[in-house]
């Protein structure tokens, strides 16, 4: 997946939440892989959040940042299973303008590689809102590395090619 490095690096403003009713800021594993991805890759982390699985407490967060001016981007760790508590999917359908159901398949065909059939269980999904870019990934560590390292990493860096989700953040909220 080519580089053009005659285009310029464009940082990408993300804030990060983590939704959880058992981590605290210490035992989060996953959001500090991610916090310290974002930043490698030369990005900026805006804010950082721990948000209990509690719909109203994450559509509450999300608004938040998707009026933010600051935050381009929104990446989200855990609630993406199929237990009752997990409602982060539910929590993004209800900011969401357009969904980016390309982000959630290709994510599982990748963790199928990883962990088999065992990825039918997680939904991992994307979207905009309010031109704000929104990617939930599961919550283990092996998932955000999955959507970091194979997805992400790419799509967030203005220079990729063929596309990349940077170069359309002009034009998101068009009518």
């Amino acid at each position: 997946m080519p580089l053009d490095e005659n285009l310029p690096f464009i940082p990408v403003n993300i804030a990060l939440l983590t939704v959880s009713d058992t981590r605290g800021p210490a035992e989060d594993r996953s959001g500090d892989i991610l916090a310290n991805s974002i930043q490698a890759a030369g990005h900026r982390l805006i804010d950082r959040r721990i948000e209990k699985d509690e719909k109203d407490l994450i559509v509450a967060r999300l608004h938040s940042w998707i009026d933010d001016p600051e935050v381009d981007c929104i990446i989200t760790t855990g609630g993406t299973g199929v237990t009752g508590r997990d409602v982060t999917p539910e929590a993004i359908e209800r900011v969401q303008d357009k969904a980016i159901p390309g982000f959630g398949e290709l994510f599982r065909w990748l963790s199928f590689q990883t962990i088999g059939t065992s990825t039918i269980q997680s939904r991992a999904c994307a979207c905009v809102a309010r031109g704000t870019y929104i990617f939930a990934l599961p919550g283990s560590t092996g998932a955000v590395k999955d959507g970091w390292n194979q997805i992400l990493v790419h799509q967030l860096d203005s220079r990729f090619r063929p596309c990349n989700f940077v170069e359309l953040m002009p034009r998101l909220t068009e009518r």
